[in-house]
């Protein structure tokens, strides 16, 4: 068995013994939220009638709800230049890009970084025709507003 990654989990074998319930999904209602990037993934976006054909990253989220508990968000950003303001966005809310500074992308620090979200309630219906919501990003809120945090809160 390879070694425990609280990002990327790891690998059971045959007679492991299991423990985990299904996970609860939560959606938070709509506001501002902490939030703490849990890792990303590279990726193609093949393009659609809104996005053409660009590289992509996909953001893994935890969005801290207080009491009312964590929430997963998943979020592209598409590495286009008709999505370079979302990109700006998202830099300057975990600390790494200032309002009108030109800097260049650096994902080393991405997984772990955190920051502050809005976030609004989506509602879609799944492949099974069951109605469902969940959190999309409204918008990254640039540190500067949010008092320059771009590490995670400490425990406790």
């Amino acid at each position: 068995m390879s070694e425990y990654n609280s990002t990327q989990g790891y690998e059971l074998d045959w007679d492991s013994e299991i423990q985990a319930d299904e996970k609860e999904y939560i959606t938070l209602p709509e506001g501002t939220y902490p939030f703490r990037v849990i890792g990303f993934d590279r990726g193609l976006y093949d393009g659609s009638a809104k996005v053409p054909k660009c590289k992509m990253a996909t953001l893994h989220l935890v969005l801290d709800g207080g009491p009312l508990g964590e929430a997963n968000v998943d979020e592209r950003l598409y590495l286009h230049s008709d999505f370079e303001w979302k990109l700006s966005s998202f830099f300057a809310s975990i600390g790494l890009k200032k309002k009108g500074q030109r800097v260049p992308m650096n994902w080393n620090p991405v997984p772990g970084a955190a920051g502050m979200v809005e976030v609004v309630v989506n509602t879609y219906t799944n492949k099974n025709g069951q109605e469902r919501t969940n959190n999309r990003v409204k918008r990254f809120i640039p540190a500067e507003e949010e008092g320059g945090r771009s590490q995670p809160p400490a425990p406790g």
